[in-house]
């Protein structure tokens, strides 16, 4: 911003004395009421060469003696071209009037100024009473300056459509479709628009009153650049695609300040008709001090407000249902848990100990074997410990206790279940034990 502000100071700087100093040129130029002029501002107005520099050159122009232009006239820079373009249609009040219009140039490269006055000078015409309003989309206002362009296309109505205004038609407004409302392409390469008025004081053919008709359907459509006429090839070979939607005409007894896109600098109140020769009233643009405001404070509110309400209704009624409704739920099991609630803790905590001290006191799975002796023709007898007691000590167990004692002091397990006596040799000692123990057998039989 800073930077922004001390180029503005430097531009001034340099103007002002430069300018004091340069020799005014005076350019006069012959224009009428109610019909377009456009004006290209190039280097070479100033004895200047273009050295291919895009913004070499600065324009700034306004009304000779005051800071800005009159109201009916734009200004704008093509840098598609690298010059500035003056141009407007003069209101019927200034007819006969001269406007100075000044041009203050400057020269990026060398910083040299120099000024220009174009002289306006505005001739009466009779004001067009029939106007065509159409919106080319494949241009833009920069292309629609040149003079073959607007020759093309008049011709097209002059030579076809509207013989009876080869006279004087002419252009009445142009300007770009961006300025007046339009959107922007979505793609930067495609043209912008240009809306154009074409006027006559030659009644309308009767071949342009059934293109009125043709297209009066597409009316409640903002834009359509897919509807065909049949009149598009004419359009089409001259290198014009119409908007058939935004085609209309109208007719005026009134000035051109009637018309709508115009740059009217005084509201005046006025009537015109339309093609069926009805009189109707003309729209005037309000105020600004005239269009009401309009209050957001209020509306902020509300928007909180009514939410709130909601939500503090909201929790009233599930305040009211948990607490109020809440003693005429009865469930009996519920209620036993809670009150009995500690015991039951208390209850699983014990059979959880209990269950673990048992769990601890159970002897592990080991094989334990007892060797006794008693002399050397005694049999080896091998007894199994594994089902002894805890509380019972291994040396007085004997050997021959092999059979279960009911009510024994020293065997209290559970567990334990009677043992079979061991085998013993009897007899002679070379004979087969097997034998002799069925022998054995058979006598106890």
């Amino acid at each position: 911003m800073e930077k922004a502000m001390l180029k503005l100071v430097l531009l001034a700087v340099v103007l002002v004395p430069c300018c004091s100093g340069t020799e005014t040129i005076y350019i006069t130029d012959d224009v009428s009421v109610s019909e377009l002029f456009s004006l290209r501002i190039e280097p070479r107005m100033f004895n200047w060469s273009y050295e291919g520099l895009s913004e070499q050159f600065h324009y700034r122009s306004s009304l000779e003696g005051y800071p800005d232009l009159p109201s009916w006239i734009r200004y704008m820079y093509s840098t598609e071209y690298h010059s500035g373009f003056l141009y407007g249609t003069p209101p019927p009040r200034t007819a006969d009037t001269r406007v100075p219009i000044e041009i203050i140039a400057l020269n990026r490269m060398s910083y040299e100024t120099k000024r220009l006055v174009l002289m306006l000078a505005v001739h009466h015409k009779p004001v067009a009473k029939h106007v065509i309003q159409m919106k080319i989309d494949n241009l833009n206002w920069v292309h629609m300056m040149d003079p073959g362009r607007i020759e093309n296309l008049k011709n097209i109505f002059r030579n076809d459509l509207w013989p009876e205004s080869r006279s004087d038609l002419h252009i009445i407004f142009m300007d770009s479709a961006v300025k007046l409302g339009a959107r922007l392409p979505l793609r930067p390469q495609q043209r912008e628009g240009v809306v154009v008025h074409l006027g006559s004081r030659a009644e309308f053919s009767g071949r342009m009153l059934d293109l009125q008709e043709e297209v009066k359907p597409l009316y409640k459509i903002a834009s359509c650049t897919y509807k065909r006429t049949s009149v598009q090839t004419t359009f089409e070979n001259s290198g014009f695609k119409l908007d058939w939607c935004a085609f209309r005409l109208t007719s005026s007894d009134d000035d051109i300040t009637a018309l709508p896109h115009h740059p009217n600098e005084s509201h005046k109140d006025g009537d015109h008709t339309n093609l069926s020769g009805q009189h109707v009233e003309r729209w005037d643009a309000p105020l600004k001090s005239e269009i009401p405001e309009r209050n957001y404070s209020d509306e902020v509110a509300i928007s909180f407000a009514i939410p709130g309400m909601i939500f503090a209704l909201l929790l009233c009624g599930l305040t009211i249902i948990l607490c109020f409704q809440h003693e005429k739920l009865q469930d009996d099991d519920s209620e036993y848990y809670f009150n009995y609630i500690f015991y039951i803790c208390s209850d699983f905590l014990r059979m959880h100990k209990s269950s673990r001290h048992e769990y601890n006191m159970v002897p592990s799975n080991v094989q334990m074997v007892h060797y006794s002796p008693e002399d050397a023709h005694s049999t080896i007898k091998l007894k199994s410990l594994r089902d002894a007691p805890f509380d019972v000590e291994p040396q007085r167990i004997s050997p021959s206790d092999s059979f279960y004692r009911e009510g024994s002091p020293h065997i209290s397990n559970m567990y334990m279940r009677p043992k079979p006596p061991p085998y013993k040799l009897t007899g002679n000692s070379s004979g087969s034990p097997t034998l002799n123990r069925n022998h054995a057998d058979n006598g106890e039989m």
